[in-house]
């Protein structure tokens, strides 16, 4: 997933609208326009497409934080330059206050149940042995089960549907 589909999962999971992501970005001391956010959540086939860099993700997501959990007394921690879906998913889960049942049950509703062996190696030490690359499949079903949470009566019948009756994926593999 590129940064721009996962801020375009993420304002409509919640549905934000653009005043209230330019608030986000500006909570983390980002002043963004209407038109750059405008522009960062058109499809990439749109000639005003324009592509949002790692670090206005990360300050995207760090303002998600600050709004949702209060802002840190003292100066804001620098953002991430380097992103990638482990660091995406560990500022969501920070965001929401999430335990690992609350993930877990995040992910069963987006259709992608994990047991929680599996949901700790995605947020260990990339050093450690039992580190495991969380791939697009479990963040975008993950932002998913958000939207079902925290936006139900948004989603189409057929979506809440389909989840229900999802059987639970057999093929996945961790392997890097």
């Amino acid at each position: 997933m590129t940064n721009n589909d996962i801020l375009r999962r993420i304002r409509y999971a919640f549905d934000f609208d653009d005043s209230k992501m330019m608030a986000l970005f500006a909570l983390a001391d980002l002043k963004v326009t209407r038109e750059q956010v405008s522009a960062w959540l058109k499809k990439d086939d749109d000639p005003a497409f324009v592509e949002c860099s790692e670090g206005e993700l990360a300050l995207f997501l760090d303002g998600l934080i600050n709004d949702r959990r209060g802002k840190k007394e003292g100066p804001q921690p620098k953002p991430d330059l380097r992103l990638n879906n482990n660091i995406i998913f560990r500022k969501l889960r920070i965001a929401l206050n999430l335990k690992d049942e609350g993930v877990l049950e995040l992910l069963a509703l987006g259709g992608f149940p994990i047991t929680k062996p599996e949901l700790s190696a995605l947020f260990r030490k990339p050093d450690n042995r039992h580190f495991r690359v969380c791939k697009d499949q479990i963040l975008r079903n993950f932002i998913k089960g958000v939207q079902l949470k925290y936006r139900p009566d948004k989603t189409p019948k057929r979506t809440a549907e389909k989840t229900a009756e999802k059987p639970a994926i057999e093929s996945f593999s961790w392997s890097k």
